[in-house]
C-alpha cells in the first residue's frame, strides 16, 4: 500500500490571489476570469519551498458564485484551470482542485442544483477530506493555509493543522469574536512567513 505523504491545502481567494477591486463601485468580489488573477505577495516563494520540502499542494475554494446567479459554472473552472497554469509555468504543481458551488440560499438566476445546505463548503470538511483521500495525504502531516476563520475551523474538522495568513487590522479574525476554536495553530502577515512557520515546526 501507497504511504501517505504530507500535503498542504490552500485557499485561493485572498490566500492565493487577490481579490478583484473595483474603485468605481467600491465593491470587491473574487476573480472570476483569467485576466483577474493576481497572486498574493510570496505566494510562489512559499509554494516552492513547500513543493522542495516535499509536501503535496491542493486547493480547496469556496465558490457560491454560481448559486447566486453572479458568475457561471464554467467561469468558475476556467478561472481555476487558468491559476493551476500559471503555477505550473512557476515550476509549482497543483495535484487536486477541489471546489464548492454551492450556497444554502443562493440568489436571483442562480444554478437551482447547487441551491442546497452541503457539507463541502467550508467551515465544513468536506473539501479537504475529499483531498485528504483523492491524495492519500497523512493528516498528522499535513495542514490548511487559508485566511479566514472557515478556513481554520474546516482544517480543525478534518483533523489537519491550521495555518492563517493574518492580517492584524482584519476584525473578523479577532479572537473575541469568534473563540478559541478559530485560532490558527501557526500565522503570519503573508503568504511566505506562514510557509516558514510550517516548515520550521514539521522539519525541525
Amino acid at each position: 500500500m501507497t504511504e501517505l505523504r504530507p500535503g498542504v491545502i490552500l485557499d485561493r481567494d485572498a490566500t492565493l490571489i487577490d481579490v478583484v477591486r473595483d474603485e468605481e463601485t467600491g465593491t470587491v468580489q473574487v476573480a472570476f476570469h483569467p485576466k483577474q488573477i493576481r497572486l498574493m505577495p510570496g505566494v510562489l516563494g512559499g509554494l516552492a519551498a513547500l513543493a522542495d520540502a516535499g509536501f503535496v499542494l491542493a486547493i480547496a475554494t469556496n465558490q457560491p458564485g454560481p448559486a447566486k446567479g453572479q458568475i457561471s459554472v464554467a467561469a468558475v473552472e476556467r478561472t481555476n484551470r487558468a491559476l493551476v497554469a500559471m503555477l505550473a509555468e512557476h515550476g509549482i504543481e497543483i495535484a487536486a482542485v477541489e471546489v464548492c458551488m454551492h450556497h444554502p440560499r443562493g440568489g436571483p438566476g442562480g444554478v437551482s442544483e447547487l441551491v442546497r445546505a452541503c457539507d463541502c463548503r467550508k467551515p465544513q470538511p468536506g473539501l479537504l477530506l475529499s483531498a485528504l483521500r483523492r491524495l492519500r495525504l497523512d493528516p498528522a502531516r499535513s495542514f490548511m493555509i487559508g485566511d479566514s476563520p472557515g478556513d481554520v475551523l474546516a482544517a480543525r474538522a478534518a483533523g489537519i493543522g491550521a495555518a492563517l495568513v493574518f492580517s492584524p487590522h482584519r476584525c473578523e479574525l479577532c479572537p473575541q469574536r469568534h473563540g478559541p476554536t478559530a485560532r490558527p495553530d501557526l500565522m503570519g502577515a503573508q503568504f511566505d512567513e506562514v510557509v516558514a512557520a510550517i516548515l520550521a515546526a514539521t522539519l525541525r
